[in-house]
């Protein structure tokens, strides 16, 4: 099947060969992905005038909406180059990709047509006024009303347009196309939960022993045959075990019981974790034996801060490392904020801005101290460790 821009439902890509579909675009779906004009391959693509004038206002600036609103102007005006009146009527065809090795190009199939002159649509009353999701609203109806024999489809990142075009029967879809397999979909989480009944059918002939104040475990059975090194596994009940996998051999495996830093007898630093995952974290973070540490989450997950603060305490209490780097990107993100006066450190200060309010929230916690610090509301990086 050819890629689309959104995924249709099982219905309609069973009736998908059969069926022309056209696609009405939203605005945010152009400042999102420019190269959505490209997207639809055999299918025809709407554009509303109101999309058009609110590209024109979105066009000014350096943030990457901005930018995205340049190019698609740009990619507009290379398929209508040289066009009539008349073929704008008809629709232009839209260029496709390059195939192959030599460079050849498929026959255009799909078209792009504006909206050239007024179409006949009222919006029902539960949707008064000329707002701009309105306006888009009411071209798709007309468009229904029009022509009965094509899937008309309206395509928007908008949540609530798309809930507002259920409500007055127009079928909309999110847009999709730009959402590939990314690397980190490929990666293991490094967690497992095991089963309820692992013990059951793992446990016989578990061995269990104490080493340098750890406890340990080696368990036979089929479903340890899939663990990896330095895996975590753990049961969902509320006094399960939390472990570590530090070796495997077909069917048989090892597992070191890991240190709870949920406890704030055992915070990190005046850092304790707030959840399984925060702990699992702290236990690499802090582990002597693992060179490498790469942690992945949202904003405020508490990156940051947990990286700070084992890096703090094996630099500064047990001398393990010398020093710490912490290294961030110099791409801005969102509004650039052009030149700045001052000293190097005072033109670095804005960038490093998240780092010195995660340092002061790592702070250690006094001697007798029972609460940990509270977690600072943005952690987006990554620190580095060097060894002395």
């Amino acid at each position: 099947m050819p890629r689309k821009s959104s995924k249709p439902s099982a219905a309609s890509a069973d009736a998908g060969a059969q069926v022309r579909r056209l696609y009405v675009l939203d605005t945010n779906v152009l400042m999102h992905d420019p190269a959505a004009l490209y997207r639809f391959d055999e299918h025809d693509i709407y554009l509303p005038m109101v999309v058009l004038e609110e590209l024109d206002h979105h066009k000014k600036g350096v943030s990457e909406p901005a930018r995205n609103v340049r190019q698609v102007s740009r990619f507009l005006d290379e398929i209508m180059k040289d066009a009539d009146k008349a073929e704008i009527d008809g629709g232009l065809p839209i260029p496709t990709a390059l195939l192959g090795t030599d460079d050849s190009k498929r026959p255009p199939s799909g078209k792009i047509f504006f909206q050239t002159r007024n179409l006949k649509s009222s919006l029902p009353a539960e949707l008064p006024g000329s707002a701009a999701d309105n306006v888009i609203l009411a071209q798709t109806l007309a468009l229904q009303a029009e022509m009965p024999r094509v899937r008309v489809t309206l395509v928007s990142k908008d949540i609530n347009l798309r809930i507002k075009a259920a409500i007055v029967g127009v079928h909309a879809e999110d847009y999709y196309s730009d959402r590939t397999i990314d690397d980190a979909d490929l990666l293991d989480s490094g967690t497992r939960a095991v089963a309820a009944d692992f013990w059951q059918r793992n446990g016989e002939g578990v061995r269990s022993w104490k080493q340098e104040g750890r406890t340990w475990y080696e368990v036979h059975g089929p479903d340890v045959t899939d663990w990896r090194m330095n895996q975590f596994v753990y049961e969902e009940s509320e006094h399960g075990i939390e472990a570590i996998v530090r070796a495997r051999d077909a069917d048989t495996a090892k597992l070191q019981l890991i240190s709870d830093y949920r406890n704030a007898k055992h915070s990190v630093w005046g850092i304790t974790a707030r959840n399984r995952e925060q702990n699992f974290a702290l236990n690499l973070l802090l582990d002597p034996e693992i060179d490498l540490v790469t942690i992945l989450g949202p904003a405020g997950t508490g990156k940051t801060l947990l990286t700070l603060a084992a890096g703090l305490v094996q630099t500064l209490d047990t001398s393990l490392f010398a020093e710490i780097i912490m290294t961030r990107v110099t791409i801005p993100l969102g509004e650039d904020i052009g030149f700045l006066p001052g000293t190097e450190e005072e033109k670095w200060s804005p960038g490093w801005a998240r780092w010195w309010t995660t340092s002061r929230c790592s702070r250690r916690a006094p001697r007798g101290a029972t609460g940990a610090a509270r977690p600072p509301t943005t952690c987006c990086a990554i620190a580095s460790r060097s060894a002395r």
